[in-house]
């Protein structure tokens, strides 16, 4: 069969055998992608709630669309970053590919070199489909769906100095992205077209820029949203045109977040790079904002959903990079993406009872044996020991972890406080009143959401700095406290229950205690509550 016959001289039916020719026959496990969206919280207009989820989806009707990865650009910067960027995006693409994902090459503008190529062949052979929302070459910003974008891109967003001259210097796809012979390539609505011929209804959207052609492209996020895709960005895998001397002065890659909140806001979820490499998500190198790694594998205490609202509400507006690595809902001992610990300045965890993989809790152990700072908090005190039992084969565990690195002594807990029963609160001990993760917290006793863990006796090179009750029991416990493990500073806090983070005195400490271990000053300011962003 000939695949280089003219458009005009093939029948539909003939096309649509050409097209599931390149499909791979044989079936391909669900792909497994942790979205994360943000919705309107009812009755509070301009507050959106983070919500982190599962999709599976058939790899069969699936495609990849890499929407204007350039050879060159205008901008020396942005250039640059691409560049940076392509090997590991590259390497998505194989894993994709391997799993029997479509992948449509989308450099805009610059298809001449790919003319008369199978994978050029295969989009403009496709079938045009009617529409009920027209595909325009391009989709502005829609004013009764989206406000403006929460960055001031105006001057075409070049963060160079002295800024660069605009111009069209692309001619091609970026070649360290390779092309395979199954893909396709196009840079028009013959995309939707082949999904469409293909009976492709999910789309995962990578590439540049994320506030200029990732929205507005006739293959991009706006627009298949609009013909009803299920559509997510994948976040590491794309950059923006923004300029940090320009509203709201941010660094630019906090102003790349900004613009991936907006689409989790108003178009559609995102993901990382770690759901098809199993490795960290991606950074840029000029990235130097310190870096906090929150490793979550609990059941119990929903932090896989409090913990990363909190980062993104208190230390990402605060100039922080936060990374978040989740256990695999396959193998509650696997963390993919862990390697991100190479590159922390801080780890933030919250696990329980899991016993990782051997190489994973061998990165956790080397993290902290180079000095560096960790924030436990609620189960971390039982993180890695199990009950009974030994752990899988392959896995390891450290039941010595909250004597050794924390410096507790977690024996079970209290009676849960309820309406009418116990009543658990903490207080600030007397002799910590100075020390900056108490900064202001009351210096009266506030009620907490959290049994109250037997956590005593502590080791005494801890400094306590908070004690707690429950109504009818004795005796007090500690509820937070720091001390130091191979020069590195720790803190732990058995307090985490999900109301917890509700209340400002636990937010403002968790806070303060992420600051007080990167050895930065603590934010003067009230930490920012939900309701407030």
């Amino acid at each position: 069969m000939n695949t280089c016959l003219p458009a005009r001289l093939v029948t539909a039916g003939l096309v649509l055998c050409l097209l599931a020719r390149a499909v791979p026959a044989v079936a391909s496990e669900p792909l497994l992608l942790h979205a994360r969206s943000r919705l309107p919280v009812a009755g509070m207009p301009g507050a959106f709630a983070i919500v982190e989820s599962e999709l599976r989806w058939d790899p069969a009707q699936t495609a990849v669309v890499v929407c204007d990865m350039w050879d060159q650009h205008w901008c020396r910067g942005a250039a640059a970053r691409v560049a940076e960027m392509a090997p590991r995006m590259n390497e998505v693409l194989k894993a994709a590919r391997a799993r029997g994902v479509l992948i449509i090459h989308c450099p805009s503008e610059c298809l001449k070199p790919y003319a008369g190529t199978p994978q050029r062949q295969r989009a403009q052979n496709a079938p045009v489909v009617a529409t009920e929302v027209p595909l325009e070459r391009w989709r502005r910003l829609d004013p009764q769906r989206e406000p403006p974008l929460p960055i001031d891109d105006s001057d075409g967003g070049c963060d160079c100095e002295p800024a660069c001259k605009h111009g069209a210097p692309w001619t091609r796809q970026i070649e360290t992205l390779e092309i395979a012979a199954e893909d396709a390539i196009t840079d028009s609505a013959e995309a939707f077209y082949l999904m469409r011929a293909r009976g492709i209804t999910n789309v995962i959207v990578m590439g540049v820029h994320a506030n200029i052609c990732v929205l507005g492209r006739p293959f991009s996020i706006r627009q298949m949203v609009l013909q009803g895709q299920n559509v997510v960005l994948m976040r590491d895998m794309t950059d923006t045109m923004y300029n940090s001397r320009r509203p709201p002065y941010v660094s630019h890659f906090r102003g790349n977040e900004l613009v991936v909140e907006h689409i989790e806001k108003y178009w559609c979820p995102t993901i990382t790079s770690t759901d098809f490499t199993g490795l960290a998500p991606f950074a840029f190198a000029a990235d130097d904002r310190p870096h906090v790694v929150m490793m979550i594998g609990e059941d119990e205490y929903h932090t896989w959903e409090t913990l990363p609202a909190f980062a993104q509400e208190e230390l990402a507006p605060r100039g922080l990079r936060v990374t978040t690595i989740h256990a695999s809902p396959s193998d509650k001992n696997h963390f993919p993406g862990l390697s991100a610990l190479d590159s922390a300045d801080l780890l933030l965890l919250s696990v329980r009872r899991r016993t990782p993989r051997a190489q994973e809790l061998e990165l956790v152990r080397r993290y902290l044996q180079q000095g560096k700072p960790l924030v436990g908090i609620r189960t971390a005190s039982h993180a890695f020991a199990l009950r009974d039992g030994q752990p899988p084969e392959g896995c390891a565990a450290w039941p010595e972890f909250d004597p050794e690195v924390l410096g507790g002594n977690y024996r079970g807990h209290h009676e849960a406080p309820q309406a009418g029963g116990p009543r658990t609160f903490a207080w600030v001990v007397p002799a910590a009143a100075d020390h900056p993760i108490v900064a202001g917290l009351p210096a009266e006793e506030f009620d907490v959401c959290s049994s109250l863990y037997l956590t005593s006796p502590l080791a005494p090179d801890t400094t306590l700095l908070a004690m707690g009750q429950c109504t009818g029991q004795t005796p007090d416990e500690p509820v937070a406290w720091t001390r130091s493990y191979q020069g590195g500073r720790i803190f732990y806090t058995s307090l985490g229950h999900p109301g917890d983070f509700q209340l400002q005195p636990f937010r403002r400490m968790l806070l303060n205690a992420v600051f007080w271990g990167l050895k930065r000053e603590v934010p003067e300011k009230e930490a920012v509550h939900p309701a407030a962003t």
